[in-house]
């Protein structure tokens, strides 16, 4: 199925897809940095790969916080990214009438956990034809989530992925029981588990989600183990200056490593 997406390379390698990119769209020259570092690792890797940026941010916790540089222009650069670089692009859509605009500009929409039981946002994303990825919501159980692919199918549109990033655990915690993981690939669609998101904290008193991502190489290792489809993964060429998810980023000049260790482990399954 994943050979389907437009400009995807390297699907015949048996190894993970990788969507893979910074949070937000902060300007051109960031996207460009790690589009073409992470291409090269994979296209040396052999990993079929995605680049991965949302063009806003509407869920940030504090209205303080960066949301983007505008619809148009975050689109705009997206855009420009994918055809320079000739990548697949997916970035986030968060209301109904935001997703026939990000269609023109990306090959894969996606979904957002906390609005993942959202119908009608579900419905429009399935009836442009473009693949989407629903990502779990952390108050949804791995079963339930199939309700929300069938709201995807119903349009006809059967390019349709899942994301595990973990459930709540207390208020500030998220924890990944990795059962689920065969739970929803029995929906006969990839899954795909989201690295970044499973280790943060979230509802900090700062305002700003924190998160543990010295556990990346664990959790990306135990997906692997479990069979999972794809990994979704955010870096950053420094972090600590993201302007959103910094605290649970994997550096740029760390992800060829961390991808050697995961493809050696794959393929010794």
């Amino acid at each position: 199925m994943l050979n389907l997406i437009p400009k995807i390379k390297n699907t015949d390698s048996g190894n993970f897809l990788l969507i893979c990119g910074p949070c937000v769209v902060e300007n051109e020259d960031i996207c460009l940095e790690i589009g073409e570092t992470m291409q090269n690792i994979c296209n040396n890797l052999e990993i079929p790969f995605v680049f991965k940026a949302s063009y806003k941010k509407a869920n940030r916790t504090s209205i303080n916080s960066f949301k983007g540089l505008g619809d148009k222009h975050g689109l705009d650069i997206l855009k420009k990214i994918g055809k320079e670089l000739q990548l697949p692009i997916i970035t986030d859509v968060h209301e109904v009438q935001e997703v026939n605009l990000a269609a023109k500009s990306v090959d894969i929409l996606q979904i957002p956990a906390y609005l993942c039981r959202q119908t009608e946002l579900l419905i429009a994303a399935g009836q442009t034809g473009k693949f989407v990825n629903v990502k779990k919501g952390q108050f949804m159980s791995a079963n339930s989530i199939g309700f929300s692919l069938e709201k995807i199918r119903s349009t006809g549109n059967m390019n349709v992925m899942v994301t595990e990033r973990g459930s709540m655990f207390g208020m500030e915690d998220l924890v990944v029981d990795f059962r689920g993981i065969p739970i929803m690939k029995s929906f006969g669609a990839p899954v795909i588990f989201d690295v970044t998101h499973s280790l943060q904290k979230p509802n900090q008193s700062t305002g700003i989600t924190g998160g543990t991502p010295e556990f990346a190489e664990t959790m990306a290792k135990a997906a692997v183990a479990a069979g999972i489809d794809g990994l979704f993964i955010e870096t950053h060429p420094k972090p600590s200056k993201a302007l959103s998810d910094g605290t649970t980023s994997i550096p740029l000049k760390k992800m060829q490593g961390l991808l050697e260790k995961l493809v050696r482990l794959r393929k010794a399954l």
